[in-house]
């Protein structure tokens, strides 16, 4: 099975990405044939300094290498470093129409939230997606609700191609759903997911001091004022966090505690950022020593990019075939 997925590359990972997507990640890499790249296009639309976006890259690969992202087992490379990935995504923009993309959700709502920057890459976002998938020939990509629909619009993709050239040439990917395993980690502000837009999260670089600053001004509530009555949410996302880092019964005692309205919140957060400091502690650690490693890293990145490069230039030379583009 092969499988694809990216990540713009916006800043350091958190808690939210290595739960939710690249702990399971690791353990895919090895049963898979798997595709990880760094979505340095996509994150063009939003127009990001370019004195920080190579820092960003490499933000991102270092965390993805110290999370356990393995080179010698699965292809990481950026996105960029694929010229195929372009051209196959203008080849596919000629059967993508505008009615359809001005529907897309992620458009709309990138449309009203910078209506400065309504540019032509945020338009045909769904159709530079479909290419990272397609390049590859990916048969599963992780996604999250907020990325369901552009799966849906490389779905379409695929099957009309594949209709118009009367030819089953693209596979139809499929989403890959990790199930009870996926781990969907709360922010600190009392609700939603946890984010870097939202500034309520813990990246894996984030030292002790940070770690415990941060969860200390996490939002909690009054408090329980009856026995057994039902968890408010912001208390509910500290348990939720509390059981991806801490010991099942640290977690109970808490829970207990809450039940019986003898809960202190201060305890709670004292307890949870030193758990949270020992579970991203070795992590941190490879990211400083990586960080620090630009021949490995470079190293890293050329060996993901030939090794992407066979799948993207195969597929590239047989799209243009079957679309009338031959040499003479």
């Amino acid at each position: 099975m092969i499988v694809l997925s990216g990540i713009r590359p916006t800043g350091n990972l958190h808690l939210g990405n290595y739960f939710g997507a690249v702990k399971n990640f690791v353990k895919m890499q090895e049963t898979n044939k798997c595709f990880f790249f760094i979505a340095d296009y996509h994150s063009l639309t939003t127009h990001p300094d370019p004195k920080i976006l190579h820092h960003n890259v490499k933000n991102v690969l270092v965390d993805y290498l110290a999370s356990g992202l393995d080179p010698e087992k699965s292809t990481i490379y950026i996105q960029s470093d694929l010229p195929e990935v372009a051209e196959l995504a203008l080849l596919l923009s000629m059967h993508a129409y505008l009615g359809e993309l001005e529907r897309t959700t992620s458009f709309k709502e990138k449309a009203r939230q910078q209506p400065e920057n309504v540019n032509a890459g945020l338009l045909t976002y769904p159709v530079l997606q479909a290419a990272d998938i397609l390049i590859h020939h990916a048969n599963k990509v992780p996604v999250g609700k907020d990325q369901q629909q552009h799966l849906e619009m490389t779905r379409n993709f695929a099957a009309r191609f594949n209709r118009i050239y009367n030819k089953e040439y693209f596979p139809i990917p499929e989403p890959f759903n990790f199930g009870e395993e996926l781990l969907k980690i709360p922010g600190l502000d009392g609700s939603g997911k946890m984010g870097k837009s939202e500034n309520n999260g813990i990246f894996l670089i984030d030292d002790p001091a940070t770690i415990r600053k941060k969860v200390k001004r996490a939002v909690t509530d009054s408090g329980p004022t009856e026995p057994n009555s039902t968890v408010s949410e912001p208390v509910n996302n500290l348990f939720t966090l509390m059981a991806a880092v801490s010991k099942s019964d640290t977690l109970q005692f808490f829970k207990e505690q809450y039940a019986n309205c003898t809960i202190k919140y201060g305890d709670l957060k004292k307890q949870l950022a030193e758990d949270i400091i020992a579970y991203t502690q070795p992590i941190r650690e490879k990211i400083l020593d990586l960080s620090q490693n630009n021949d490995y890293l470079k190293k890293v990145v050329e060996n993901g990019k030939e090794k992407a490069k066979v799948s993207a230039a195969k597929t590239i030379k047989e799209v243009r075939e079957i679309m009338g583009i031959k040499e003479f």
